[in-house]
C-alpha cells in the first residue's frame, strides 16, 4: 500500500480494533499504539519527502495516486503532498499523539470518546492527502460531523448549545463551499471535453473572471468560517470551552487549519484573478479579526475563552497573510499554522490539566498555584512566552514572517492593514501574562489547592511532545520554511510577488 493511503488505514484499522474492546484501559493503549505508528508514518513522510526533492524530483505533488471512484462524474481518490501539506500531517500527527495521552483518563464511553476522536484524525489525514475537490471534501466532512458528539456527549458547561452552534454554522459554510467546488468542476474545461475535479488540472484552466467573482468568495468564506473568519467565528469561543481537553486540542491545533489551507489552496490557488480583486474586503475583516480577538481575549476571565479568543486573533493573521499575494507572507502563513497549532494544543492540554485539579477556569479564583504544581505552571509559562512571539519559539518566525512579507507592499491601504495586525501582538501580551500572573504567581487563595498534585507521568509526555515541537520549530526553523516556499513557488507563480 502506498505511504499516504496507509495514513488513513491505520487510523481507521485501530478503530476497528478499538470497537471489539470492551475495558477503558486495553482502549487507550490500543488508540496510543495506533496514534503512535501514525505519527512515526508523519515523521517517514517528511523524511522521504525531502529525500524525494534532494534526487531531483521536481513535480509539484509527489507519491500521487490515482484510482476511479465514481467514473459518470470523473470522481477519483486522487491523492498526493507537497512541502505544505507534509508539514500540516506532521503537525497533525504530533497534536492527536499528544491528544490522546491528554485523554489517558477517560473513562466514560472510552470506547466511543476514542472512536470518534480518531474518526476526526482520519477525516484530518484524508483532507491533506486529496488533490481531487470532491474527495477532499468527503474527507473534510467526515473530520468536521464528530465534532458534534465529542462536544455534545463528553463536553462540559452548555455543551448541547456549543455542540449545535458549532454544527449549524460549519455545516451552512460545508453548503457555500460545496456550491464552489462544484462551480470549479463545471467550469474546469470551458474548450469542452471530460470535466475534472482535480486540483492540479484545475490549477492549469483559467475559469472566467465572472465565475471567479461569484465562485471566490463562497469558497473563502467556506473555508474562512471554519478558520474563524470575523464574523463566522462565534461558533469558535464556545466550541472550545464546552469541548473536552483533547477534542480542544484537535479543534484549534488541527482542524481549524484546514480552513487556512483550504483558502490557500482552493479560493486563492484556483481563482486567483477574483481573489486579488477581492481581497481588500476580506483583508478589513481578517485584519478586524485579529484586533476584535486579542480584545476579547483581555474581556475574559474563563481560561478556554482567553485562548478560544486567543486563536480567532492568530488564526485570523493566517487568513490575512494569505490574501497578501505575497509568497513571504504566505509562506508566514502557513508557518502559523504550524505555529499555532502546537501553542494552542498545549494550551488546552495544560488548561484541562489544571481544570482536572482547581475544578475551576475562572483566573480569579486560582493563585499561586506555581507553589503547588511547579511544573504544569511553569509550562503554561513557556507556553505563554511562545504564545506572545518570545524569539526562540515558533510563533515568533511565524509572526515575523507575516509581517516582513505583508510590509513589502508599498500602498497605504496594505501597510496600515499591516499595523494593524501587528498591533494585536501588544494586545496579545497584554492577556497572557495578566493570565499568567493571576494564576500562578501571588498567594494561594483556596486553602484546598495547597495538597493538588503535580503533573502525572502521561500528561508529561503530552506537554514534552509539544514543548519540543514549539522550541525545534523556533531553534531551527529553516528547513521547515524552504521545504514550504518550494511548494508555494510553482503553485503560486505568476500572480504573487516571489
Amino acid at each position: 500500500m502506498d505511504i499516504l493511503s496507509l495514513l488513513i488505514v491505520v487510523p481507521v484499522l485501530t478503530i476497528l480494533a478499538i470497537a471489539f474492546t470492551k475495558n477503558y484501559k486495553q482502549v487507550r493503549v490500543i488508540a496510543a499504539i495506533g496514534t503512535g505508528i501514525q505519527l512515526f508514518q508523519s515523521f517517514n513522510l517528511v523524511w522521504q519527502y525531502l529525500q524525494e526533492r534532494a534526487a531531483g524530483n521536481t513535480a509539484i505533488m509527489v507519491f500521487t495516486k490515482s484510482y476511479i471512484w465514481f467514473e459518470k462524474f470523473n470522481i477519483k481518490y486522487d491523492i498526493g503532498v507537497d512541502g505544505i501539506s507534509v508539514a500540516l500531517i506532521a503537525l497533525t500527527g504530533i497534536i492527536v499523539t499528544a491528544g490522546v495521552y491528554a485523554s489517558w483518563g477517560v473513562k466514560e464511553q472510552a470506547k466511543e470518546f476514542f472512536i470518534w476522536l480518531l474518526l476526526l484524525a482520519t477525516g484530518v489525514f484524508g483532507f491533506f492527502i486529496a488533490i481531487d475537490l470532491f474527495t477532499m471534501f468527503v474527507f473534510y466532512e467526515i473530520a468536521v460531523i464528530p465534532m458534534y458528539l465529542l462536544i455534545g456527549v463528553w463536553g462540559s458547561g452548555k455543551k448541547e448549545y456549543s455542540a449545535m452552534k458549532l454544527t449549524l454554522m460549519l455545516m451552512g459554510a460545508s453548503a457555500i463551499l460545496l456550491v464552489a467546488i462544484i462551480g470549479l468542476y463545471i467550469y474546469s474545461n470551458p474548450q469542452g471535453g471530460p470535466l475534472t475535479w482535480n486540483i492540479l488540472e484545475l490549477a492549469n484552466v483559467t475559469m472566467p473572471i465572472e465565475m471567479q467573482r461569484i465562485f471566490f468568495p463562497m469558497a473563502f468564506v467556506g473555508f474562512g468560517a471554519l478558520g474563524a473568519l470575523f464574523p463566522f467565528h462565534t461558533w469558535s469561543p464556545d466550541g472550545h470551552a464546552s469541548a473536552p481537553t483533547a477534542v480542544s486540542m484537535l479543534h484549534a491545533g488541527v482542524l481549524m487549519k484546514l480552513g487556512g489551507y483550504g483558502a490557500l489552496r482552493i479560493a486563492v490557488g484556483l481563482m486567483p484573478e477574483a481573489a486579488q480583486e477581492q481581497a481588500w474586503f476580506f483583508m478589513i475583516l481578517t485584519a478586524f479579526g485579529a484586533v476584535y480577538g486579542a480584545f476579547g481575549a483581555i474581556m475574559q476571565t474563563d481560561l478556554k475563552y482567553i485562548n478560544a479568543y486567543s486563536s480567532v486573533s492568530h488564526l485570523a493573521m493566517i487568513l490575512f497573510a494569505i490574501l497578501m499575494f505575497n509568497a513571504t507572507a504566505m509562506n508566514g502563513a502557513v508557518l502559523q499554522m504550524i505555529s499555532h497549532g502546537f501553542i494552542t494544543a498545549l494550551f488546552f492540554s495544560l488548561i484541562g490539566m489544571i481544570y482536572g485539579r482547581t475544578h475551576t477556569r475562572d483566573i480569579y479564583k486560582m493563585g499561586g498555584l506555581m507553589k503547588v504544581m511547579p511544573i504544569l505552571a511553569g509550562t503554561y509559562m513557556v507556553a505563554s512566552f511562545a504564545s506572545l512571539g518570545l524569539p526562540g519559539f515558533s510563533a515568533f518566525v511565524a509572526e515575523m514572517t507575516i509581517f516582513v512579507g505583508a510590509f513589502q507592499h508599498p500602498d497605504l491601504f496594505h501597510r496600515v492593514a499591516t499595523i494593524l495586525v501587528a498591533s494585536s501582538i501588544v494586545v496579545t501580551a497584554v492577556y497572557i501574562l495578566r493570565a499568567a500572573g493571576i494564576l500562578l504567581m501571588g498567594p494561594i487563595k483556596n486553602d484546598e489547592f495547597k495538597s493538588l498534585g503535580d503533573a502525572l507521568w502521561y500528561e508529561k509526555v503530552t506537554l514534552i511532545v509539544l514543548i519540543g515541537s514549539i522550541t525545534v520549530m523556533g531553534m531551527a526553523p529553516l528547513w521547515l520554511s524552504d521545504m514550504i516556499m518550494k511548494s508555494l513557488t510553482p503553485m503560486l507563480q505568476g500572480f504573487v510577488t516571489l
